[in-house]
């Protein structure tokens, strides 16, 4: 989870720039794994086998499987000519689904995660007259001062069936006509409008499927799909709004039936499921630092149209499934048609930030792992971070994406991380792209009882890390200076022998850079097909961690705002707390730029430009650009080469050439745009949609906004 809170108002005074921004615009198939509750993943648990850095493979697949590379083997599959590999839904034959047309029906505008349009109305020349040509106000929305929580709102809309789809923080579903707006039908979940799981009320949007070939007037023969943090998942007719009657118990599927171990919270479904042909994948999100013991991490195929287990894949090893928990996809997954797999961004086990309890090997945790679609079984799996206590989830679906490296044509997955790395493997057998090196990494002090450092980690070596994380963050002198020196005094106190520095009990604790929120969120990564160019946007943040054993911190422990403050981590030898490296101003005491966005050209894995994103802002004052925003949200890319994104504290929308890094074009919203945004195509006219949410954890101001841009009409 994203995790940090930068108030910023107080250095824009004390640095003289202050100004306004202007707008400038159930039941398991015969076939199929055990469900949840059982060994579901027994037979894809792998013995430890040293290959890649933390790769595995099943050792049940058949013959014709993908064999194991060895320990930073460098991919020489030369691809073929013509490839099969086109990134996108696909059919069975690998041949693209709808070639070379406009796809936005899912969360990252494709099963691919690329979230790449080929539409080129809207160019780097004229996306300068760019004008919001509609907008809604949800009246889904809360500050949290009220009876309800704050809201928290990352939907990306759905184009599908004609038709622009919303999710709502209050788990409503909106069905608006593409090129006005206006409303064709809403329905209400009537959800419980409580932090059930999370800090405040939050809704990343729906998903949309249909039959193959769907027959006229029968209802639910297109579905949109939306989750609620009450652990339930609702289907409604996608032309009417109606609930289907045979899907779940008539039209809501209780997810929480699976929550058998542990069952500490609901299994709260916030992300919108993966449809992929005929199985709808579902991961759940939970409650983060509050419990060692957790439910068990579990994703689980449903049949589309009657929500009737198909299979469930369990990331932890039964033996230690209840002594533990988590290590759960609570973000979006990608799918390979062509290949027929599923790729499982896996987060980190609990408790986040000791692991005395789990120091047996977790395969699975931290990882990016591939399941074959139809049986839910483990074709290949990469550790990226090895025996996790800093919280580093894989928080966003792996990139796919065909690239051609030294003349040789590659089916590529790239996976951004919290750690501020970008893997690179061949997705058919998860083999390096470029060599990912197992280095020593810091030890830990002695502090921390019961705990089992991993030597080594996975770094790759292309990309190169998106931040310096070789020395600790330099302290920014302004800020410093504000503060008397309190800065420094702090930097000087809290431990950090670079890179995976363990928590520790003592001083004012570790030095987390990057932090638990990521250098990479889970907008992901964004990837032009044509030129070849991945786009990326990336924080740089610092906080620290401290564990407190458990009789100081019942005398210490304070309350806890939006993920940061004092966390008991129940059962555990120790509590935690996370602070901000803020001075008494609310500046950041470590040196800008605050987030970037970043171009790196897959034929090479070099950075093609870098370049500070958006500027912080709070309370009407505005930094000056130079220094960058932090980012939660990520960016969506067209065929035209331009970049589109918000992400950022001004609560601005931007295009970018994706060649030069130019900003081209910005539009002031209502509040922070923290969710992707979606490109799709009416009528012969462009449209580029942002949902305007907003996130405390970027700054108080919260949104209900939906804004529609496109070039004037002749």
């Amino acid at each position: 989870m994203i995790r940090t809170t930068i108030s910023l108002a107080l250095a824009l005074v004390l640095l003289g720039t202050a100004g306004q921004a202007q707008d400038t615009s159930g039941q398991t198939s015969s076939n199929t794994t055990q469900p949840a509750g059982t060994d579901g993943a027994a037979s894809a648990v792998p013995q430890a086998n040293g290959a890649g850095a933390g790769q595995t493979d099943n050792p049940n697949l058949d013959a014709q499987s993908p064999a194991a590379p060895q320990q930073g083997a460098q991919d020489t599959v030369p691809g073929v000519a013509d490839p099969i590999y086109a990134s996108g839904p696909r059919q069975r034959d690998g041949t693209p689904l709808v070639p070379d047309q406009p796809v936005w029906d899912s969360f990252h505008g494709q099963l691919s995660a690329q979230k790449y349009s080929p539409l080129t109305q809207i160019t780097p020349e004229n996306v300068g007259k760019l004008q919001k040509v509609w907008q809604i106000h949800t009246g889904d929305v809360s500050d949290g001062s009220g009876d309800k929580p704050a809201t928290v709102w990352s939907a990306t809309p759905i184009f599908a069936n004609d038709t622009l789809y919303i999710g709502t923080p209050f788990y409503r579903i909106l069905a608006l006509d593409p090129a006005t707006g206006k409303q064709k039908w809403a329905f209400d979940t009537k959800s419980t409008l409580k932090a059930l799981t999370q800090p405040a009320l939050k809704n990343r949007g729906v998903a949309y499927w249909q039959a193959k070939n769907p027959v006229a007037g029968k209802l639910c023969q297109k579905i949109v799909y939306i989750g609620t943090m009450d652990a339930r998942l609702f289907a409604v007719d996608a032309d009417s709004g109606k609930p289907c009657p045979d899907f779940g118990k008539d039209g809501v599927l209780d997810v929480n039936q699976w929550n058998t171990v542990n069952d500490r919270f609901p299994l709260s479904v916030l992300q919108p499921p993966t449809v992929a042909g005929n199985h709808l994948i579902l991961g759940w999100a939970g409650q983060d630092w509050e419990w060692a013991e957790a439910p068990p991490g579990a994703v689980f195929s449903v049949d589309p149209q009657t929500g009737k287990l198909q299979w469930a894949f369990e990331t932890l090893p039964e033996s230690i499934r209840r002594k533990t928990g988590t290590a759960n996809v609570w973000t979006a997954m990608s799918v390979d048609l062509g290949l027929n797999m599923v790729y499982l961004p896996v987060a980190s086990p609990s408790p986040n930030y000791w692991g005395g309890n789990r120091t047996e090997e977790i395969p699975y945790a931290t990882s990016t792992t591939a399941l074959d679609l139809d049986t839910g079984k483990v074709v290949w799996s990469r550790q990226w971070v090895h025996h996790d206590i800093w919280d580093y989830d894989i928080n966003s679906a792996p990139t796919l994406m065909d690239i051609t490296v030294d003349g040789k044509q590659i089916p590529a997955l790239m996976q951004g991380t919290k750690m501020g790395f970008l893997f690179v493997v061949n997705r058919e057998t998860g083999k390096d792209v470029w060599p990912i090196e197992e280095r020593p990494v810091p030890q830990g002090d002695g502090s921390v009882k019961g705990e089992v450092y991993a030597p080594t980690q996975p770094f790759p070596t292309k990309p190169a890390p998106l931040l310096d994380q070789s020395k600790k963050p330099e302290v920014w002198g302004i800020a410093d200076l504000v503060s008397g020196g309190a800065c420094s005094k702090l930097f000087e106190n809290l431990t950090y022998d670079g890179m995976y520095t363990p928590p520790t009990t003592k001083g004012e604790g570790t030095l987390a850079y990057p932090d638990s929120a990521g250098g990479v969120q889970w907008g992901g990564v964004a990837f032009d097909p044509d030129a070849q160019i991945a786009v990326v946007n990336t924080s740089h943040i610092v906080q620290y961690i401290k564990l407190w054993d458990r009789q100081d911190y019942d005398k210490n422990a304070g309350g806890s705002g939006n993920e940061n403050g004092f966390y008991p981590q129940k059962g555990a030898p120790y509590g935690m707390s996370l602070g901000n490296a803020l001075n008494w101003a609310g500046m950041p005491c470590w040196k800008p730029p605050f987030g970037e966005l970043v171009a790196i050209d897959m034929h090479t894995g070099d950075v093609k430009w870098r370049k500070p994103l958006g500027s912080s802002q709070k309370y009407g004052f505005f930094m000056p650009e130079s220094m960058g925003s932090p980012t939660i949200g990520g960016p969506a890319v067209t065929k035209s080469g331009l970049i589109f994104i918000g992400a950022t504290m001004d609560a601005k929308a931007r295009a970018y050439d994706i060649q030069t890094g130019k900003e081209l074009w910005s539009s002031q919203l209502q509040a922070p745009v923290v969710a992707n945004p979606a490109i799709y195509e009416y009528k012969g006219r462009e449209y580029v949609a942002f949902v305007s949410g907003g996130n405390s954890i970027l700054k108080p101001a919260v949104g209900d906004q939906v804004a529609v841009y496109a070039l004037p009409q002749e």
